[in-house]
């Protein structure tokens, strides 16, 4: 079955009707007298209807094609209007942006970089969920994710914007207590602090030169949110390994004790994912800019 585009002929039909000349108005369509002539002609056919009187001295408009005109009569400047809002889509940032991200990547970095990014950007809208959960942003619509876990569906682009090393740490009364862990394995008489939503399950992973060991762990305390178990960790009831950027401050300021120093983990990635649209709004360019110049200037987030 043939498929019928609802707008041919009707640009023919206004401009004809404005200038209440076939001739002219075919002028100022750039089109033939012929071309606009036979645009009307089917525009009339699809509709059953005599838009136009014609004689070889006038042309004035049927009662019919009065009432069409007069509900049609602002679409060219709607269409104009429609494609300016397009293509500023892919020119100027503006817009509302829906992101998703995780909760401790959230507090401590998202929530105040996106507070100065609105600031320079007053066009733009941002609607941020801060979850672990995951997302197909497709299906949910949205712009933009921020992951510290890589699993890339088809039709996604990420970009890496930092990299934040892995500690295990604990407060300086809890090993007074418990004595501090001088090998990884040391660390199953432990009480530890897990994040549940760890890929590899309950396993802490330990790397030095060529040797790698794998610490089976039982968690005293299991969180699916690093900033809580930060906040466990800070009220001194066990071991934690958590990145950087979650814990880099309370390292530096004494409050949590970096221990097993000679070993590490691989660093946790920080990605930004967006769907691959061939042409990505501005508003989602810039603010993926934006999140990686103020990561790279974080000494939390390069893990090197």
């Amino acid at each position: 079955m043939k498929t019928v585009d609802p707008l041919h002929g009707v640009a023919a039909f206004l401009a004809v009707a404005e200038h209440e000349s076939f001739t002219a108005g075919a002028a100022a369509l750039g089109l033939t007298r012929a071309t606009v002539s036979a645009q009307v002609a089917d525009l009339e056919a699809r509709l059953g209807v005599r838009l136009l009187h014609r004689s070889t001295r006038s042309l004035r408009l049927t009662p019919a094609g009065a009432a069409y005109r007069e509900r049609l009569v602002d679409l060219p400047g709607r269409m104009v209007e429609a494609e300016r809002a397009a293509r500023a889509e892919q020119t100027a940032p503006e817009g509302r942006l829906r992101v998703t991200a995780p909760p401790d990547m959230g507090q401590r970095f998202l929530v105040p970089w996106t507070s100065e990014f609105l600031l320079a950007h007053p066009g733009i809208s941002i609607e941020m969920e801060l979850s672990n959960a995951p997302r197909n942003l497709i299906e949910s619509r949205f712009d933009l994710a921020i992951r510290g876990t890589l699993d890339v569906g088809p039709n996604l682009i990420t970009r890496a914007i930092g990299q934040s090393r892995l500690f295990t740490c604990a407060r300086a009364d809890y090993l007074a207590r418990r004595g501090v862990p001088e090998a990884p394995m040391d660390l199953v008489n432990h009480d530890l602090l897990h994040f549940a939503g760890l890929r590899q399950g309950r396993g802490w992973t330990y790397l030095r030169g060529d040797e790698r060991v794998v610490v089976p762990i039982s968690p005293r305390f299991e969180l699916s949110d690093g900033w809580a178990l930060r906040a466990a960790a800070l009220e001194g009831v066990g071991v934690v390994q958590l990145p950087a950027f979650v814990i880099g401050q309370d390292l530096r300021d004494g409050r949590l004790v970096p221990i097993l120093t000679e070993w590490h983990g691989r660093p946790v990635p920080l990605h930004a994912v967006y769907p691959d649209n061939r042409l990505i709004a501005a508003r989602v360019k810039a603010f993926v800019a934006f999140l990686a110049a103020k990561a790279k200037a974080e000494a939390d987030l390069q893990a090197d």
